[in-house]
């Protein structure tokens, strides 16, 4: 599947805080070209005539069920859509490889089984393997006749990955690398063939290797006794001499942080559309329950505690959805780009995912905190039924847990997203400092550049934006000017990473909504845009509150006052259609 050929400048990484955004140019599902609805179609059979007959005996701890799933998703091409063909995958644009990520997310353990093994189990061999290493192992891993998995954390180096302690000795031969070592929480273990496994060569440079499967001295802790993802394998993986030739060091050595770090952009983007098949999944499974379930006589999906419950489910998948697959076109359009300026196809994708790895985190973020969400409100609707093991309720608020936490958990990013900011700024690829002197300037004359808004919508886009530019160009001046050291001022970068992320969801949805309007779009924008001026004002005010001296504090309140003023709309009345369409549907519509 080919891309329609660039001639237009993309919005780069991070430049949604910084230009306007043109509706016609948003990537969404009202989009798909029908080949993309097949591929749809495909992914949905998979998971109801392959998957759900097996979900139980999963779940159970049958572990080799996975290798069988993974096969037939082979069979189905799935494990290589984003391979090239030479190696036996089939290439497809990344907008369609978020559509099979999202068809497989309501497979709760297994889309962890098929994200482990098709993002940062395969991965870090395409991006950084040689040409041999890419021939021997690639094909297997695209048919699903061999398994990967990914070992990076220890017990001792989580978030903190290069705190490692894993080591690789050459031998004295030069032939061998010999690993010594622990890794733990490594997905797939049970069952793989393939191990990507990082180890610092001499104790000192950070570096990755191919571990194979029966090689002596590797060996497997038992199964992790885990409180979601049960059905799948996650077990420690020991190294214990472990003689590795020296064709399996991957990439180059003491550039095993370039393999991981690069790698965790494309893991994390995936597990936007993977949360979000959850999020439908889930709001599926509360619709139809909440209709079959009759109180006092009547169902409680007329009840209007409820109405809001699922209206609410319904924007924020919405929302989810609407910045996937924006996301997913920005990368989709850039590798297009880089393709036609000659790069190769590892590396157009690899640049993609940098260039968008603040938007990556952004997706991780919220499309994860919105899963959880979902699945609370899930056991909430069907009230005691959601303790019982006879609802999907419980499985899926035990399985949606994990998400916040692997590929780097949610606070972890929050992190990432400021320094990516800060330090994109610092080497002038994102002119931060112009856009909030603007809004500096603004506040000072009251002028906005003479631009009319048409909309109290549009408006409240770019004035969020004007929030974002006034407190992160305020907060980095203090940091350059020593006034505030922001290795010490976490809850503060949190508080902005909130407001960037309010911002990109905010503006997505309304995007998605003016290249495709309708009542039910207009309705759920206009309940977000209310929902997230609230949050943006809250996490400003919290911000203010922390770096800004008391004395200059009603300015920046001032500002706040003026940019955090979308209306009043009556939320009731607008929640009460969306959750009427989608108890009509018996699950999420858009």
């Amino acid at each position: 599947m080919t891309s329609k050929t660039v001639n237009k400048p993309l919005l780069k990484g991070a430049h949604y805080l910084i230009e306007r955004s043109n509706p016609s140019e948003v990537f969404s599902p009202e989009d798909f070209t029908e080949e993309q609805k097949m591929v749809q179609e495909t992914a949905k059979q998979f998971v109801d005539q392959d998957f759900q007959p097996l979900a139980d005996r999963l779940e159970e701890g049958e572990h080799d069920l996975n290798k069988d799933l993974l096969r037939k998703l082979g069979s189905l091409g799935f494990l290589g859509t984003h391979m090239p063909e030479q190696y036996g995958g089939m290439a497809m644009s990344t907008n369609t490889n978020t559509i099979v990520t999202e068809g497989l997310g309501w497979t709760g353990a297994f889309s962890t089984t098929f994200g482990a093994h098709t993002g940062i189990g395969m991965l870090p061999i395409l991006y950084f393997g040689s040409e041999d290493q890419k021939r021997k192992y690639l094909p297997g891993l695209i048919t699903g006749e061999k398994v990967a998995c990914y070992c990076l954390t220890e017990p001792g180096s989580g978030s903190d990955a290069l705190a490692a302690k894993t080591r690789a000795d050459l031998s004295e031969d030069g032939q061998h690398y010999i690993l010594n070592g622990q890794k733990m929480w490594i997905s797939n273990a049970g069952f793989a063939d393939v191990f990507i496994v990082f180890a610092k060569v001499d104790g000192k440079e950070f570096t990755g290797f191919i571990v194979e499967k029966g090689w002596e001295g590797l060996s497997l802790g038992a199964e992790e006794k885990k409180l979601g993802i049960k059905g799948s394998s996650t077990r420690q993986v020991f190294l214990e001499n472990v003689k590795v030739p020296v064709d399996n060091l991957l990439g180059e050595k003491g550039k095993g942080h370039l393999i991981a770090f690069n790698v965790l952009n494309t893991g994390r983007y995936k597990i936007g559309p993977s949360a979000l098949g959850g999020s439908k999944g889930l709001l599926e499974v509360a619709v139809k329950y909440a209709i079959e379930r009759v109180q006092f006589g009547q169902s409680i999906s007329t009840f209007g505690a409820i109405k809001s419950k699922i209206a609410e489910l319904n924007i924020q998948t919405f929302a989810s959805e609407s910045a996937v697959y924006r996301t997913s076109g920005l990368i989709n359009e850039h590798v297009a780009l880089l393709k036609e300026e000659g790069k190769g196809f590892e590396e157009s994708k690899l640049e993609a995912a940098e260039e968008y790895a603040l938007e990556s985190s952004i997706l991780k973020v919220v499309t994860t905190d919105i899963v959880n969400f979902i699945a609370d409100e899930c056991v909430q609707i069907h009230g005691g039924m959601g303790f019982s093991e006879e609802t999907m309720a419980a499985r899926g608020y035990r399985d949606s847990r994990i998400a916040k936490i692997y590929e780097g958990t949610n606070e972890i990013n929050r992190m990432l997203m400021m320094s990516l900011i800060f330090k994109r700024a610092m080497k002038g690829q994102f002119d931060f400092a112009t856009a909030a002197m603007k809004v500096q300037q603004e506040l000072l004359t009251g002028k906005n550049g003479q631009y009319e808004y048409k909309t109290h919508e549009e408006k409240a886009i770019s004035n969020f934006k004007k929030v974002a530019l006034m407190l992160v160009g305020s907060v980095g001046q203090q940091a350059m000017g020593g006034k505030l050291d922001l290795k010490h001022e976490q809850e503060i970068l949190m508080n902005l990473a909130d407001i960037l992320i309010d911002t990109f969801m905010a503006e997505s949805v309304y995007l998605r909504t003016q290249k495709h309007p309708s009542e039910l779009k207009e309705a759920m924008l206009k309940v977000y845009l209310r929902g997230a001026n609230e949050r943006i004002r809250t996490s400003a005010l919290e911000a203010v509150g922390s770096f800004v001296k008391p004395e200059l504090q009603e300015g920046f309140i001032a500002g706040l006052n003026k940019f955090c003023s979308y209306p009043l709309v009556n939320v009731k009345e607008l929640k009460r259609m969306i959750a009427d369409k989608a108890i009509a549907a018996e699950g999420y519509v858009s």
